[in-house]
């Protein structure tokens, strides 16, 4: 039974979380990635600088934009207690 327990604990927290897509245009057409980090506070009710997705993208005119909470987020938050909640950006060309 401690198994099966370990088991799912693990599945469940290497998926990530809060995914949200945006595609821009025609989407990713280049096959580049850019990643940046935003700082949230307080359960992410303060929210830091917001990073630019369209200078992420490089002047590109067809882009993806991917906003997640990757596993190292939710450690972070959880080691914290949600005082700091990052959240990662990723910006696909």
């Amino acid at each position: 039974m401690k198994k099966i327990i370990l088991l799912a604990l693990l599945v469940f927290s290497l998926n990530s979380c809060y995914v949200h897509k945006t595609v821009v245009g025609e989407g990713a057409q280049q096959g580049l990635n850019v990643k940046a980090t935003q700082h949230n506070f307080l359960g992410g009710l303060i929210s830091g600088k917001t990073p630019d997705t369209q200078l992420l993208a490089g002047g590109a005119k067809d882009y993806e934009v991917v906003i997640k909470h990757s596993f190292l987020d939710g450690l972070l938050s959880f080691i914290t207690s949600g005082i700091y909640n990052p959240t990662t950006i990723e910006v696909k060309r």
